[in-house]
């Protein structure tokens, strides 16, 4: 196959920088054969967080407090190993780094504003729960006698 389909796009015109991607390959489980024993197919992606230039500084603060739980010493690491090649995983790894760092730096959505329920609405409503407690209460047999 040819180069990698990178550039890998994090959100915008933010980029994954290429040398700051950390690879490392190991015997990866599952199908495979005995080509499997021989061939480092899974992949370990890591990104050092902490210390990259390539993230805006707000979304890079942002990323580094959501993605606290899975950080260690900074750098945030996610594995592939679902396919047989090691160009396959290398390809998801990427493309999984990239979707987590597009959700962790997402903007926090806009707050809720309350609305009011109309009172017409409201009533209904209890007109309703009422008249739904008048059937059931119809049903119970007590004084059929």
């Amino acid at each position: 196959m040819g180069a990698m389909s990178g550039p890998y796009v994090v959100r915008g015109s933010v980029l994954l920088p290429e040398a700051e991607l950390m690879w490392r390959f190991s015997r990866s489980s599952g199908p495979g054969g005995q080509h499997v024993n021989t061939s480092d197919s899974q992949v370990e992606l890591r990104f050092d967080l902490a210390r990259t230039e390539a993230l805006p500084p707000v979304w890079k603060e942002r990323a580094l407090r959501r993605l606290a739980g899975r950080l260690v010493d900074g750098v945030v690491s996610v594995r592939a190993s679902e396919h047989r090649s090691q160009w396959r995983n290398r390809e998801a790894a990427a493309v999984r780094l990239a979707a987590l760092l597009a959700e962790a730096t997402a903007p926090p959505p806009r707050p809720r504003r309350p609305t009011r329920i109309p009172r017409g609405i409201n009533e209904r409503r209890l007109r309703e729960k009422k008249q739904r407690s008048e059937t059931k209460r119809g049903r119970s047999g007590r004084d059929w006698s």
